[in-house]
């Protein structure tokens, strides 16, 4: 089993940043990725790092977010810049222990889930 806790989210002013983290705990994971869910929406991928160090983040965050993560202390990061009022969310950290060589996207390939924690930007 592994276990996920999410913390950093916040209150933020459009245009500023905030940096999430979360931390596994029960096992070794493989890949670890970020999702995020609104009011109302699917919830989608926002950014995944692979163990070997390959990432992957979608096109509404390239450039403003970046995931890195710390593989010997199984924590994983998301740096997020530039907010805007779209990037609120609830944002939650998902894991898997079986390798990909690339970063999956889908909800469904990540079987472990963290409880989520709240960003939201104010315009």
């Amino acid at each position: 089993q592994v276990q996920l806790v999410e913390s950093g989210g916040g209150l933020v002013q459009a245009g500023g940043s905030l940096r999430l983290s979360c931390a596994a705990s029960g096992r070794s994971v493989s890949i670890m990725g970020w999702f995020r869910q609104a009011p109302g929406k699917e919830r989608e991928f926002v950014a995944g790092m692979t163990w070997s160090g390959n990432t992957d983040h979608a096109e509404s965050v390239k450039g403003r977010f970046t995931i890195s993560r710390d593989n010997a202390k199984n924590t994983m990061s998301l740096q997020m810049n530039s907010l805007s009022p779209e990037d609120t969310a609830v944002y939650y950290c998902a894991a898997r222990y079986t390798g990909r060589m690339t970063v999956p996207r889908a909800v469904n390939e990540y079987p472990y889930w963290g409880q989520g924690t709240q960003v939201t930007v104010s315009s």
